[in-house]
């Protein structure tokens, strides 16, 4: 992967803030929608018509904030944005797609009371998230094998 397309590694930080005011975002709606309910069952949220309405705004600032934050955290270049990261970067990627399409097709075949639109929702963020993981996971791996190799000099 080329690094002229990765986002500059100060990127990661807006990433884990914007990932971050994700959490408050949903428990305000949590509180706002779990309130409504109980007042008075027959009241929407908001109007349920219209793209307008507060539950798509809530929805659509949450999916927008955590989805820029996983970008910007697995995309950003590393300190020292090497062949060897780029590789690792590579096979972590192949290994999301996999994951992704596995995670896919099970649901695909194993839900039936899930919403197919549920379902896509996941498939959004279980690429990145997935991604991250390994990719992590890789690199702290390699820098612990490196650390704990003895110098020949």
């Amino acid at each position: 992967m080329k690094s002229r397309f990765l986002f500059p590694h100060q990127s990661r930080i807006i990433g884990y803030v914007c990932i971050f005011a994700y959490l408050p975002i949903m428990v305000i709606k949590k509180l706002l929608h779990h309130g409504y309910n109980n007042q008075n069952p027959s009241i929407k949220f908001a109007d349920a018509s219209g793209l307008l309405n507060s539950e798509h705004i809530f929805t659509a600032i949450a999916s927008i904030l955590i989805l820029t934050g996983l970008l910007f955290i697995a995309f950003s270049k590393e300190k020292v944005e090497d062949e060897q990261i780029s590789q690792l970067r590579l096979d972590s990627l192949q290994w999301a797609i996999y994951f992704n399409y596995f995670v896919l097709i099970c649901t695909a075949l194993f839900t039936s009371n899930m919403n197919f639109c549920d379902i896509i929702v996941i498939n959004l963020w279980t690429p990145l998230i997935f991604f991250i993981v390994r990719f992590r996971w890789v690199i702290f791996r390699f820098n612990r094998l490196a650390k704990n190799e003895i110098p020949l000099a």
